[in-house]
C-alpha cells in the first residue's frame, strides 16, 4: 500500500499537467459556476462567459504559482513580467472562450454546450503558453 501512495505521490509531483489540469477542474468549476449563475438571471451569454473566465483566471494563478509550476514563480520585478504574461495567456484563453461562445450561439448550439467546447480548446493553447513560455 506504501508503494502505491508513493506511486501516486511519484505520478503528482512528476506531471505537471496533472497538476495543471486538477487546478484547471477547479478554476473551472469557479468559472461555470459564475457563468451559469449571471445565465440564468438573464445575462448575455457572451458577456457572462467573459466575466466566468476572468473570475477563474484569478483562481487558476493563485493555485498555479503555488501548486503547479512549483519553484518556477519568479519574485521582485521578475515577477511582476511573468503575472503580466500570465495575465496575457489568459487573454488569449478569454479571445477563444468569448469567440466560440459567440460563434456556437450564433448556430444556435446551447451556451453551456459552446463553454463546455470552448474549454477544450482554450486548456490547450494556454497550457502549452504557460508550461514553456510563462513557467519555464
Amino acid at each position: 500500500m506504501d508503494r502505491a501512495l508513493f506511486s501516486v505521490a511519484s505520478f503528482w509531483q512528476r506531471f505537471t499537467i496533472t497538476r495543471y489540469l486538477v487546478a484547471s477542474v477547479v478554476a473551472l468549476a469557479v468559472d461555470m459556476s459564475v457563468f451559469a449563475s449571471l445565465v440564468a438571471k438573464g445575462t448575455d451569454p457572451t458577456a457572462a462567459s467573459a466575466v466566468g473566465y476572468g473570475t477563474g483566471v484569478v483562481v487558476h494563478w493563485l493555485i498555479s504559482a503555488r501548486y503547479v509550476f512549483i519553484g518556477k514563480t519568479r519574485s521582485g520585478k521578475e515577477l511582476i513580467i511573468q503575472r503580466a504574461l500570465f495575465a496575457g495567456s489568459a487573454l488569449l484563453g478569454l479571445a477563444i472562450t468569448v469567440i466560440t461562445v459567440e460563434i456556437l450561439g450564433r448556430l444556435s448550439v446551447n451556451p453551456v454546450s459552446a463553454k463546455i467546447a470552448a474549454v477544450g480548446i482554450s486548456f490547450l493553447a494556454v497550457y502549452v503558453m504557460r508550461k514553456w513560455g510563462i513557467f519555464r
